[in-house]
């Protein structure tokens, strides 16, 4: 039986449970929810075509991924904020564990595994001597800023894009990763590019630059918001919409794990990845940084990578950085 007919048959056993046929989903806040089938995710919002969410414009900075120039021995990684790590003897990493292939738990040994928790892990390496002194957080999308500004987390190494909206919330390392923001549907959709998202369903997480772009650019599709990308695979398995939309890295992730889904489509904007560090916390963004420049020169980030990523495709090398002084 194909995943339709597989779908299908789950909704009449559930009508046949409920008894005569009125099974009927929860509401869902912003459309008619009963034409989504099953009960979608927890916290999903749909958001009809044309409704804003966002400000389309948003503010402009010079470069948002300038950052600072890193200490440049090993001896001058000092500072309030390194102190008080490790005083505490552990490094506070938010993260997800919804991302595949870039920060997800292995289901046989139940550790937190991935790109970006092995980049977190190096910068433990460097400020505590051993990659092992973590404590990892986990945070949904929207929750990243805030955690940072109540300084729940040392660091965020979570997927999350540089812009100058966050910039005027938070800091970031250099660039350490460089994404384009495409399109994840079935291999039947008949979706090529976001000029076909038109009058479609499209599952984004909320807080995310994805969701913002596909408003900007394609406003003819309706959205549905959930909290993590793996609640948007099952809903589009599930026929609850007609594709997701986010950064090329997460959808490889999305996609190895159902073979029936492709990624489509040219690039719709360029997604790069910064470690985010709370605002005035120079010494750390130094510290960062620096780790950053030895496994570029080292070799380490193109070892991640092969380790992590090849589904991308071969290696690009890591991304040079920019400095604002």
């Amino acid at each position: 039986m194909n995943r339709r007919g597989f779908a299908a048959g789950t909704l009449i056993v559930l009508a046949l449970l409920v008894g005569c046929g009125n099974y009927e989903p929860p509401p869902v806040p912003g459309t008619d929810s009963t034409s989504f089938g099953p009960p979608l995710p927890p916290d999903a919002t749909a958001i009809p075509a044309g409704v804003p969410t966002t400000d389309a414009a948003g503010p402009n900075c010079d470069d948002p991924t300038a950052s600072l120039r890193p200490v440049p021995n090993p001896e001058d990684r000092v500072g309030p904020t390194i102190d008080a790590i490790r005083a505490r003897g552990r490094l506070l990493v938010g993260l997800d564990t919804g991302s595949n292939l870039f920060s997800f738990r292995d289901p046989q040994t139940g550790t937190i595994q991935g790109f970006d928790v092995d980049i977190a892990r190096e910068i433990a390496r460097d400020l505590l001597g051993d990659p092992n002194l973590i404590e990892f957080r986990m945070l949904g999308s929207a929750e990243r800023e805030k955690a940072l500004q109540d300084n729940t987390v040392d660091i965020v190494a979570k997927t999350m894009t540089i812009t100058c909206a966050r910039r005027q919330k938070i800091d970031f390392s250099s660039v350490y990763f460089e994404a384009s923001q495409r399109i994840l549907a079935l291999d039947d959709s008949g979706i090529a590019g976001i000029a076909d998202l038109a009058g479609r369903r499209v599952c984004v997480v909320n807080g995310t630059t994805s969701m913002q772009h596909i408003q900007q650019i394609q406003p003819a599709a309706d959205l549905l918001t959930v909290t993590n990308w793996a609640d948007c695979l099952l809903a589009l398995q599930q026929g609850q919409v007609d594709a997701i939309s986010t950064d090329d890295s997460i959808l490889a992730g999305l996609a190895v794990q159902d073979p029936y889904t492709r990624v489509v489509g040219d690039p719709i904007s360029a997604e790069p990845y910064g470690i985010g560090i709370a605002q005035n916390k120079t010494d750390l963004v130094r510290s960062v940084n620096a780790t950053l420049d030895r496994i570029r020169a080292d070799g380490t980030w193109i070892s991640l990578y092969d380790r992590w990523l090849t589904v991308l495709g071969p290696s690009p090398g890591p991304p040079a950085p920019t400095y604002q002084d």
